[in-house]
């Protein structure tokens, strides 16, 4: 077996899981797919020796460990402040559901007070509460506590076909009609998909046919790579992230981030992805033609290590649709309502994105409702 190996920047964000946003070694090394003593090792030598731990530059300096401390203090105090919040959206709700929320939180606000804001009756809460509840309304209340849960792992961005597939696999025997309802009464609501077409202004140089020719599907891994860059905006400027995924198994087998839009941006993402792939043979690489991708360094890589170039026709986004789509993801379910201080807040929010939930736990329509790492996993004992 090939040895495994990182980058810098995958190390020092791996490191900030630990200690800068609180999760522990262990759930860290099971989320990256790290060996815990590998990951300790990495906290150990970016503490003796922050300046030169790994070659390179990226530290966290200590006014945004302040920052980052701030920030969690200020989102509690919201939350503390909109709890009284709570229970506005049961006034288009039926009785039961208002009533429940009554019982919930019945310790914290008077029932009078609370039968009030939401307009029920004190006897019919209690006449309620009095009632034995039906085994459908029993298995309701289980569902709901899995359907949140599935809801809560997925950072609020799964539907009702997803979130049903959560529950199928947990042995749950339910129908899709059933989980709309539960989330539509609960307020549970996706985020809605925004879409838009990318804009290219650089300058082409060496362009290759689209050999691809929108045949997004591969029979193994490693045969047909793609790849494209999006920018994020945050208080210091743009944050430009690169990526390439297998088409196999919509995996993101590697990625870069930096403040410049250069050559060097993509030819990091594709170094990462040769390093974890092991140098694939016969390989297809497709992107669009951006001054980046066109570029002699990027274009040199790919030679020196056999692989086949493709790209989409100039100013048809559809080529590549296929990144599109994971950037789009990306926006919608995590970057997209966000305020970043700093490059290095949507560094790690990107890194936390792709490594901890969109490879090993996000389920892929494409893949029938599997992460990519649990199709490539399959696939392998198939």
């Amino acid at each position: 077996m090939q040895r495994r190996k990182f980058s810098r920047e995958f190390k020092l964000e791996a490191v900030r899981l630990v200690k800068d946003r609180g999760v522990a070694v262990a759930q860290a090394a099971r989320d990256l797919d790290l060996h815990e003593n590998v990951l300790r090792k990495w906290v150990r030598e970016l503490s003796i020796d922050p300046q030169h731990a790994f070659p390179g530059h990226g530290q966290m300096k200590p006014e945004q460990q302040e920052i980052d401390r701030l920030r969690k203090e200020v989102a509690k105090l919201k939350a503390e402040r909109d709890i009284p919040k709570k229970g506005r959206g049961l006034l288009r709700e039926g009785s039961d559901m208002r009533f429940a929320f009554i019982a919930k939180h019945r310790s914290i606000w008077p029932v009078a007070w609370l039968c009030e804001a939401l307009d029920v009756s004190r006897s019919g809460f209690h006449a309620w509460l009095n009632r034995s509840s039906s085994a459908r309304s029993r298995q309701d209340e289980v569902l709901v506590t899995a359907i949140n849960r599935s809801f809560k792992s997925s950072d609020r961005t799964y539907g009702a076909r997803r979130i049903w597939h959560d529950m199928l696999a947990e042995g749950l025997s339910c129908g899709l009609h059933r989980i709309e309802r539960l989330m539509r009464q609960n307020g549970l609501r996706a985020r809605p998909r925004r879409r838009g077409l990318p804009k290219d202004t650089g300058e082409r140089a060496a362009v290759s046919d689209n050999i691809l020719d929108r045949a997004f599907e591969a029979s193994a891994p490693n045969q047909k790579w793609i790849a494209d860059f999006t920018y994020i905006w945050t208080a210091e400027g743009w944050l430009y992230v690169a990526a390439v995924v297998d088409l196999f198994s919509r995996r993101v087998i590697g990625w870069a981030m930096k403040a410049e839009m250069t050559a060097q941006l993509v030819t990091d993402a594709l170094i990462m992805a040769i390093w974890r792939r092991g140098k694939p043979d016969n390989l297809l690489h497709h992107s669009d033609q951006g001054s980046q991708y066109t570029s002699q360094q990027f274009q040199r890589l790919m030679t020196d290590h056999g692989i086949t170039c493709s790209m989409s026709r100039s100013g048809n986004v559809w080529d590549n649709a296929a990144m599109e789509s994971f950037f789009s993801s990306l926006k919608t379910e995590r970057t997209a309502r966000k305020v970043y201080r700093t490059r290095d807040d949507a560094r790690a929010d990107v890194f936390d994105y792709i490594e901890r939930f969109y490879n090993p736990r996000r389920r892929h329509s494409t893949l029938g409702y599997k992460s990519p790492v649990e199709f490539e996993e399959k696939a392998i004992l198939a």
